[in-house]
């Protein structure tokens, strides 16, 4: 049987399009970046309207929460993110994962402290709630963010998740490195993720790889991360 709620994509120019069908559940956070969804069963391809995210004016560490609030026109049981960082490995960098340090001749070269979890759990926790990436709601380009913690922006991810009326239900992450070893670290990391998120750390779960030497990240020049939540309806 057909899946009722599949939706196709597709380029023409420039422009981006939308096939929207009038039973696919969407927030209004995402109706503010997708065209609105038709009365009738299925309807012509619409144009994607884009919007731009505005600039935030304060010197301290805040968050122009107008332009990434979001209160779900439609709520569904449960959402599901997933979220995916790589940053590379170079010496003279504090090697944070999951607000953690770990010692290391290298650490994450970035903008912010670099934190791949933290950063992928964000993006998981974002695409759920059908919102910008981490990168347009905490741009690189602006030097508020220049060497800010990330635990500002998963807290930033926590509120938004909150304020459209979700919970975590589950996360299950894994992190890519060669070295070093994170074994030592895991349960910390896991602890201290679970007090950020406000979850019970059952339900939250951390998993460790190396690449087998294989590329950047088996040759140890870089750290990744992927992450996949489950918000369930409050």
């Amino acid at each position: 049987m057909a899946n009722p709620f599949h939706a196709s994509v597709s380029t023409t120019g420039n422009t981006n399009y939308h096939l929207c069908l009038s039973n696919f559940p969407l927030s209004q956070s995402s109706a503010a970046y997708f065209a609105k969804p038709p009365t009738s069963a299925v309807k012509f391809l619409r144009p994607f309207r884009s919007t731009s995210n505005s600039a935030v004016t304060t010197t301290a560490i805040e968050i122009d929460r107008a332009t990434s609030s979001t209160t779900p026109s439609k709520s569904l049981p449960f959402r599901v993110g997933h979220g995916f960082d790589l940053h590379r490995l170079e010496p003279g960098y504090p090697l944070i994962i999951g607000g953690i340090s770990i010692p290391h001749d290298r650490g994450c070269e970035a903008h912010s402290d670099g934190d791949v979890l933290l950063h992928c759990v964000v993006d998981a926790i974002l695409g759920a709630l059908g919102l910008p990436d981490i990168g347009q709601i905490f741009p690189d380009s602006d030097p508020k963010w220049k060497g800010a913690p990330s635990s500002v922006f998963i807290k930033e991810a926590v509120r938004l998740m909150h304020e459209a009326g979700y919970e975590l239900g589950n996360l299950d992450a894994t992190l890519i490195l060669q070295q070093p070893k994170v074994s030592p670290y895991k349960e910390a990391i896991k602890a201290n993720l679970s007090e950020l998120l406000g979850a019970d750390p059952c339900v939250v779960n951390l998993k460790a790889k190396t690449h087998e030497k294989v590329d950047s990240l088996g040759e140890n020049r870089s750290v990744a991360a992927h992450t996949v939540v489950l918000l369930m309806k409050k």
